[in-house]
This record gives structure tokens, sequence and C-alpha cells, in this order.
């Protein structure tokens, strides 16, 4: 399984129908079991979903991947491609074995000078090197932004205390990435520029609420809708003046040219996720609804939202990513918070309820890539004499799911696609 501590949590009828579901959900992620539906290749003609590709046409066939889970679809590209395919790059979190694939270990969520470095290779071999008889494959996945990045007018180091403070700041993906976008080189349709004029794929692994192509790792192939203006109005909004000066932004390239011989495929998003958890419950007979597939909020709206479904039977599944405003000194990561919100609520009001949140690729900024949270886990914090107020203004919901044994733990998964969200009422 890979939910490793599934039976240690399996307390009760509840927790074991959301665990059984989660997993479901989990195992149809992982790239063994939707790429081979998505990517074929036969002979020379390579097939992605319903678009049909001569690989004889073209001179040299290139792959770059960046982000969680793109060393999985690399490998998987790179068997599929063989003789094919003349050389790549790849940098992400969990390696495999390659061949003509040159990996990079990266970093994540903060940048690193391994990142940088991986991407001013990609950018020394590829701009100015590509020809229109070319095709590359472009590989972007969830947390791309900290792996694929070289900032236009600032180094290593203020980049990171600039993610920091994005991270801290309370701003949604879409806020985050419109101000990454205007400082790098390479986001906002950076690296299609550099790309130029060669033909190219890009395969997308959405992270992002919506599935919106131009914010899944900041959008580096994507003709960028964004503007300056919108970086310094979010920059304004969360009072970032002083971490993020306007002359450190640039604007992001808009000239269609760039954008015209690229082909994009979301060949991967929690869609697939959901509505394989729904399946499962509904073969077992039980009530389910999707909320929602795009889910975005702060942590202690959507954990209310959640508790407020109170009167509806079932079990309800959502997709998203919510936000937490960090001001604690505390560990923890944005799924766990929003569990702990929930059962504040259902402290405030006991019944039955239960609710879990989870990092798609299993990693919720600690080693528990979520949590589950009901009655079962009150009673432990009660007879621990832990106070949730406390864990929750120092934002240290990991070392409260620790203390009642009620982190979700999977290591990292190969796959990224946001968080998943499931609450049982019956």
């Amino acid at each position: 399984m890979l939910i490793k501590n599934f039976q240690e949590l399996n307390l009760s009828s509840q927790r074991k129908i959301a665990l059984e579901a989660l997993e479901k959900g989990l195992l149809a992620l992982q790239p063994e079991s939707y790429l081979q539906r998505q990517i074929t290749i036969e002979d020379s003609l390579l097939k992605i979903q319903n678009s049909i590709y001569d690989l004889k046409s073209y001179k040299n066939v290139y792959l770059i991947g960046f982000g969680k889970g793109a060393s999985k679809v690399a490998k998987y590209l790179e068997d599929k491609l063989e003789q094919f395919l003349k050389e790549g790059y790849v940098i992400d979190l969990i390696t495999q074995e390659f061949k003509k694939i040159e990996f990079t270990f990266g970093s994540h969520p903060l940048p690193s000078l391994d990142n940088l470095s991986f991407t001013q290779k990609i950018i020394k071999r590829f701009e100015n090197n590509l020809t229109e008889k070319d095709l590359v494959i472009v590989i972007t996945c969830g947390g791309g932004s900290a792996m694929l990045e070289l900032p236009a007018k600032i180094d290593l180091e203020k980049i990171k205390e600039i993610n920091e403070e994005l991270l801290k700041s309370g701003a949604n993906i879409y806020q985050m990435n419109t101000i990454r976008k205007h400082l790098s080189l390479v986001k906002g349709g950076g690296l299609a520029k550099i790309l130029y004029p060669t033909k190219v794929i890009s395969l997308i692994l959405s992270d992002v609420p919506g599935d919106d192509v131009g914010f899944v790792a900041s959008g580096p192939t994507v003709q960028d809708e964004t503007t300056l203006t919108d970086a310094i109005e979010i920059i304004k909004k969360f009072n970032l003046q002083e971490k993020i000066k306007i002359d450190w932004l640039i604007e992001t390239p808009k000239e269609d040219i760039y954008f015209k011989k690229i082909d994009y495929f979301v060949i991967l998003s929690n869609k697939l996720a959901l509505e394989e958890m729904k399946n499962y419950l509904e073969n077992n007979g039980y009530f389910v609804e999707i909320l929602n597939y795009q889910l975005q909020g702060r942590v202690e709206e959507i954990a209310k939202d959640f508790f407020n479904l109170n009167n509806k039977k079932g079990v309800f599944l959502a997709g998203g990513e919510t936000t937490v405003e960090v001001k604690g000194q505390g560990k923890g990561g944005r799924n766990q918070e929003l569990v702990l919100w929930f059962l504040k609520y259902l402290e405030e009001n006991p019944r039955n309820g239960l609710f879990v949140s989870f990092n798609s690729d299993g990693y919720d900024n600690t080693e528990f890539g979520g949590a589950i949270g009901d009655l079962i886990s009150l009673k432990k914090a009660k007879d621990l004499n832990l106070d949730l107020n406390e864990f929750l203004s120092n934002n240290d919901s990991f070392n409260f799911f620790k203390l009642i044994g009620d982190g979700i733990i999977t290591g990292r998964l190969e796959s990224n696609v946001a968080d998943l969200m499931i609450l049982v009422n019956f």
C-alpha cells in the first residue's frame, strides 16, 4: 500500500473508507497507471492523447523535464523513444536510471544553486542552437517554479528570501506565480522564447486548481497573460514592497511568434484521482459528491465550509490548494493545518464526521503528506492535554498530528496534482 501507516490510522469504519478511497486515488496518479493510456509510440509514430507526431520527420528529438514527477515521465519516454531521442535534461526530487538523459537532484520549495545551474545549462545548450527541423518535448510538473529558475536581476539568496516570504504571505498559487514569472528569465513563456524556432510538445502535470497551464510551474512554455502591473498590485496587496523591489521585475515575452509551434497536453490532474475515488466509493454503496476540482482559499475558511456540510450525509471530495498565513514558528503544511482547523470546529461543536486532506506528492512540507481528523483525534488530544489553539497560533500542525499519531505517511510519491480532500458524514 502507498499509505504506510494505514493500519495504525484505521480505527473506525469512517477512517477505513476514507483511507481506502485516498489509497485508490493516489494509486491512479502513479505514472505506471496513466502514462501508457495517454502516450504510446508505434514504429516512428508518437501518439499523445488524440495527436500523432512522426518522429522521422524531425532532425533531432530532445527532452527537458522539471518539477515533482518529471523523472518518471522522462524515464517512460526515454524507454519508448529509444533511438529517436538524442539527449535530455531532467531535474526532480526523485531520480531514475537514465541512458541518454542527464539528471539533476533539485530542491523544493526553495530554489538552490543546483536548480539555477540546471537552468543555465538548459539555456546554454538550447538557446540559438535549435532549428525548425528539431523537436523538444518539455515535461512541466508542479514544483517546477523552484526547480527551473534563473532570476533576471537578483541572486540566489534574494530569490530564496522572496520565495520564503511568498510561501508565508497567504497568497494563492496564482498570485505567487504571477510574481515569480516577472522575476525570472524562464517563467511566463521565457523557456518558449529560448526554444524558438523549434517544434515543442509541452506535457503538463497540473498541480494548479483549474489546470490553468499558464500557472503550472509558472508557465515556462505558455504565453503569459499577466503583466508587470498585475505583479506590482499583488506585491502591494500582501505588503511585500520591502521584500520585493519593483525594479527587480521584468515583463514576460508577449510576442505570438514564440508560441505558435507549441502543442499543450495536460496529461495528469487531480480530476483523475477524484473520479477514481468517487467510483470506488459509489461501488461500495456510498453517496458521493465531488464538490470542487479547483478549491482555493484560506485554511480556516475552507475548514469551516467542510464542517458546515454536517447536514448532508455521504462522502464529499474536493481537489485544490489552500493557503496559510504563517505567523508562528512551528512546523507544518497546508493540509495538516486545514485538518487542524476542522478539528477546532469539531471541538466547539462535537458530532460525527471525519476529514482528510493530503498533498498528492506525499509531502506536506513535512514527512506527513497530510492528516486525518475526527472525534477519535480529539479524544487522543484531550488525553494528552493538548490545546489546539496553541498549535494553530504557532502554525505547528505537524507536531500536533505527530503527538496524536494521525499524520498520514506515504513517503514522496511520483506525481503532484495539488491536494485531495475527503469529508465523511454518516
